[in-house]
């Protein structure tokens, strides 16, 4: 049951056998280095090194500096949320108000104006800009600003689609120049790199000491069979949004604090709070799911954060994730918040595709371990709610007993004669309610979040399945009830579709509660 420890498990013989099994000759061709590693809650667990990456003999290293590219937007946008939060930088306001010549980005004459907000989940309306971004990476601030001078036609209006635009995202670095006085790199640098201890991390090469264990770029134009020397592409007004370097362990601790923020794990929050980074991992603007779809995996949306990529996974839930690419580099990191699995894939050849490789990776881990899509925990007057029509419905008693935790819709919208007659179709296909049953909690199937609760009901030819959804009030009411025949499997509704919050694990109330030990009367009159 999914109330149920998770049985122990090696995490690490999971991760190792998921890379094996995805790191194929086809994929290690494709660069002449790559890394790829699976962490948990920072930590790196598996870690799979191969080729050189610099074509010198040097053999891939755990501590080998791969380019991450545009995974550097997330340390952009975590240092203009925290900003925000201090009440410098407001990302509501015109975006001319910190970077001049904005406001001539028009789009028709009722276009609203550009906002931080809007660049930063790239919902802007400026063009798609990939290919001229990464030539432009190393144009210098006068530039910049002579393109904005000159003006910036926008593809759609602001605020209603989303195109992915590194010269929008760029803007919040000259906003947070704007606002500190400060060149971006310092700032990111200051505020997050080196208070989380990226040591590894910097804005540029130039940074890095001549016995530096950097990865060359390259690049392929026959899948691998001969590669091309790629220099780094510059590091200027652009760099803000694409130009870090890294390595797996410092983007693993990266990824732990931002996933931090929906568990209760500590985590350094004085830097950027738990509100904020969630923030970041909550979808502002919708891409279309075609455009995220791989073999394998179903998704039932996705979105643009801040700097970051929101996926709902039909199987595991909430993903977040990022990937970078520049002429010779390819890089991803993707996390599940819930169970505090990541995974880092960087490729020095922009062919290697470290996104796919990600994404099959911790799908590969995620499905091994069976980890849950969420962990909620129900409110005590949930459980109570549902333990009590739980009872009402193995003695055969009338829901109007429980009127008193009933909002006044519930007896209404379903009138007792007319729930009484369902109920008895129902139990018709099922027979009766077993008096054997377990224990409630551990006929908890899952909750949707901490409003809901369902369960099974273990009848003699098959099984029921209750919802209970509450109102949340100072003193919560329960605003729907619904049972219905399970499915073959006795966990969800006959005809109801797969969905992530069938793998929710409801984690039981803290502290004694007798609903928990509920026991059904084996007697049919309730005496």
């Amino acid at each position: 049951m999914p109330t149920a420890e998770v049985p122990t498990v090696d995490l690490a013989d999971h991760a190792r056998d998921a890379l094996s099994d995805r790191l194929d000759a086809a994929t290690l061709r494709r660069a002449p280095a790559s890394i790829a590693a699976v962490v948990e809650r920072g930590h790196v667990v598996a870690v799979a090194a191969h080729g050189e990456p610099r074509r010198d003999g040097a053999v891939t290293a755990r501590s080998t500096v791969f380019r991450i590219a545009s995974m550097s937007k997330s340390f952009l946008a975590a240092t203009a949320l925290a900003l925000r939060d201090e009440g410098v930088l407001d990302l509501h306001a015109p975006a001319a108000q910190y970077v001049p010549g904005l406001d001539l980005a028009r789009f028709g004459d009722d276009s609203p104006r550009l906002t931080l907000d809007a660049l930063l989940s790239n919902r802007g309306g400026l063009a798609e800009d990939n290919a001229w971004g990464d030539e432009h990476l190393g144009s210098s601030r006068a530039e910049l600003a002579a393109l904005v001078a000159a003006g910036l036609p926008l593809a759609a209006h602001p605020g209603a689609e989303y195109h992915y635009s590194n010269l929008g995202i760029s803007f919040l670095g000259r906003a947070i120049e704007a606002v500190t006085g400060r060149d971006v790199e310092d700032v990111v640098r200051e505020r997050l790199l080196d208070p989380l201890g990226l040591r590894a991390t910097r804005a540029d090469a130039g940074l890095y000491d001549e016995h530096a264990d950097l990865a060359a770029g390259f690049r392929t134009f026959d899948d691998g069979l001969t590669f091309r020397p790629e220099p780094y592409v510059g590091s200027g007004a652009l760099a803000c949004i694409g130009s870090l370097f890294s390595t797996v362990d410092d983007i693993a601790t990266w990824m732990h604090f931002l996933g931090s923020a929906f568990d209760e794990t500590s985590a350094p929050s004085h830097l950027l709070s738990a509100a904020s980074r969630r923030e970041m991992q909550t979808a502002r603007t919708m891409i279309p799911v075609s455009e995220r779809s791989s073999p394998g995996r179903e998704l039932d949306g996705a979105g643009y954060g801040y700097g970051l990529v929101v996926e709902q996974d039909r199987r595991f839930g909430r993903m977040v994730l990022h990937a970078g690419g520049l002429p010779g580099f390819s890089s991803h990191m993707r996390w599940h918040p819930a169970s505090g699995i990541g995974v880092v894939v960087f490729g020095n050849s922009d062919a290697y595709g470290a996104g796919a490789v990600a994404a099959d990776v911790l799908q590969g881990v995620l499905t091994r371990v069976r980890a849950p899509a969420a962990i909620v925990r129900p409110w005590a007057a949930t459980w109570a709610a549902a333990a009590r029509i739980d009872g009402l419905l193995a003695d055969g008693r009338p829901l109007s007993e429980a009127s008193d935790v009933l909002a006044r819709n519930v007896l209404r919208d379903v009138p007792e004669d007319v729930r009484r007659r369902r109920l008895s179709e129902a139990l018709a296909e099922t027979g009766p309610v077993r008096t054997d049953a377990a224990p409630f909690a551990a006929r908890v199937l899952s909750a949707a979040d901490r409003s809901a609760l369902r369960w099974v009901v273990p009848c003699e030819r098959g099984a029921l399945v209750c919802d209970v959804h509450m109102i949340g009030l100072a003193t919560p009411l329960v605003q729907e009830f619904a049972v219905h025949v399970a499915d073959a499997t006795g966990m969800k509704p006959r005809g109801e579709t797969a969905r992530a919050t069938d793998h929710h694990r409801v984690a039981p109330p803290p502290g004694p509660h007798p609903f928990v030990t509920l026991r059904h009367r084996t007697d049919p009159e309730g005496r």
